[in-house]
């Protein structure tokens, strides 16, 4: 079961030659959550292959421009691909108007439905339960109302060995009962211990992406020990008056974060279009988190099914 996300745009503001503004997309057990939409995301969801009418879930960090501009056009899009399927969007409040005066004449509700969730950026909240996964909204630090999300799969539970369901043949409420813990009674009244028939369950794969925000140490605990973070790096470390005056982070203070947080692998973008190399950005995370990566457009991290014993779970 893949847990995989693909860099749609890794810029900040203005794109480049080489950037496409803000955009990611993760491949969750084949359910595929869109998080920010940018300027050019449907010309990149295109170069990569990705199929329009899988994405379902729309999330929306904020409302600058390097974050939604990219979106009538893809609900254009979708509605002239004949899209049915309802369509869930997440974001701020003045998001749902937005998204009224943008669709004009052109109704995409007798079309496919368009279903809105505020997010609030106050708190986090659950904003999405599905079968396998749920999304929390973290309130982030800038100049408007944003917020950050994390993806966290469901525990699964325990897992059956093979060769004990050949053995035993349980039924399925046996099965049920054998995963949430129970030993097996079989017909003649002997029992099988449980340690006999599972192995441990999967560990729980996360991804946070924490949007445009100042240095706030507060989020570490909301994102304590995910597999795979991605945490805006507009500025290197000599800008960092500049990152405080508007509100952004530089890349030093993301690693910082990482380090907080004991995050797996740190993922750095959005970044300002004034550097034309980020060789020095990415030493600077790396003095306070070894782990951290320059992301570019079209970058898929994948994060691999393994048990809850084992240790290493990337690929890249």
């Amino acid at each position: 079961m893949v847990f995989r996300l693909t860099i749609l745009g890794s810029s900040s503001a203005l794109p480049t030659a080489k950037r496409y503004p803000t955009a990611h997309l993760l491949n969750a057990n084949e359910r595929f959550f869109l998080i920010d939409c940018g300027e050019g995301t449907q010309m990149q969801l295109r170069k990569y292959k990705f199929n329009f009418s899988k994405i379902n879930h729309i999330f929306i960090s904020h409302l600058h421009g390097d974050h939604i501009f990219g979106l009538p056009g893809l609900l254009s899009t979708m509605h002239l691909l004949g899209r049915k399927n309802d369509l869930h969007i997440y974001g701020p409040a003045a998001l749902e108007e937005i998204l009224k005066l943008n669709r004009g004449e052109e109704d995409y509700l007798n079309y496919f439905k368009v279903i809105f969730h505020r997010t609030g950026h106050k708190r986090k909240n659950l904003i999405y339960s599905g079968k396998n996964i749920n999304v929390w909204s973290i309130p982030l630090k800038h100049r408007v109302e944003t917020t950050g999300f994390l993806f966290e799969e469901k525990s699964m539970g325990l897992n059956i060995k093979k060769e004990a369901i050949e053995l035993y043949s349980p039924g399925i409420e046996q099965i049920a009962n054998i995963k949430n813990g129970d030993d097996l009674i079989l017909e003649d009244g002997s029992r099988v211990d449980n340690n006999d028939l599972t192995q441990p369950p999967w560990k729980i794969r996360s991804y946070a992406y924490i949007s445009d925000t100042a240095y706030n140490p507060k989020i570490t605990n909301q994102i304590l020990e995910v597999d795979l973070l991605f945490h805006e790096s507009t500025f290197e470390n000599t800008h960092e008056k500049l990152a405080s005056l508007t509100l952004h982070s530089t890349s030093r203070q993301a690693a910082m974060i990482a380090k907080k947080a004991k995050v797996g692998k740190l993922l750095l973008g959005h970044f300002s279009s004034r550097y034309k190399n980020l060789d020095n950005m990415l030493q600077e995370a790396k003095v306070e988190f070894e782990n951290s990566f320059i992301v570019e457009d079209g970058d898929n991290f994948e994060i691999k099914r393994i048990r809850e014993d084992s240790i290493d779970g990337f690929s890249d």
